[in-house]
């Protein structure tokens, strides 16, 4: 792991830590409610994205017939990984809001306080392996030449 994929796994964590320190700063604090919404709209969300990346990355985008764009793959998967991040992160602020709620124990502090812990873990968590999923055979070993159907890429319709 080079020094700069490191920086890049901690981003998240440390965009939620310097959340709960901005806590410190007065209430109705621009900047503080500026730190907050930024790592609750994408912090978590980076962090399981980073660690599904490999899986993510194995099937690239298709793009239409006539090609305009040369980097449309890169953008489209881009584009993809960001929309993701940002609603696997809405997603986990609900749903840990939904069970502190059932707890009775909901504060804004709390979810913010774990949903940086679950980043901190999430970035410490090894990627996930691009590849088949169990249970499952390769194309060529399934009968891929014998007149199966090819798989489809992201994007297709068919």
């Amino acid at each position: 792991m080079t020094p700069q994929d490191l920086v890049i796994r901690m981003l998240p964590p440390f965009g939620g830590w310097l959340a709960l320190a901005s806590l410190a700063l007065p209430d109705g604090s621009p900047l503080r409610g500026a730190a907050v919404a930024a790592f609750l709209a994408v912090g978590p969300g980076a962090a399981l994205v980073r660690v599904c990346g490999p899986a993510l990355r194995a099937r690239g985008a298709e793009g239409p017939a006539e090609r305009r764009d040369a980097y449309f793959a890169h953008h489209s998967d881009l584009l993809e990984r960001i929309m993701l991040a940002v609603l696997l992160s809405v997603s986990a602020a609900i749903l840990l809001s939904t069970v502190l709620i059932a707890a009775h124990a909901l504060s804004g502090d709390r979810v913010l306080l774990t949903l940086t812990l679950l980043t901190t873990l999430a970035a410490f968590c090894p990627a996930l392996r691009a590849g088949s999923a169990p249970g499952t055979t390769p194309p060529a070993a399934s009968g891929a030449a014998s007149g199966a159907a090819p798989p489809t890429r992201k994007g297709s319709t068919s």
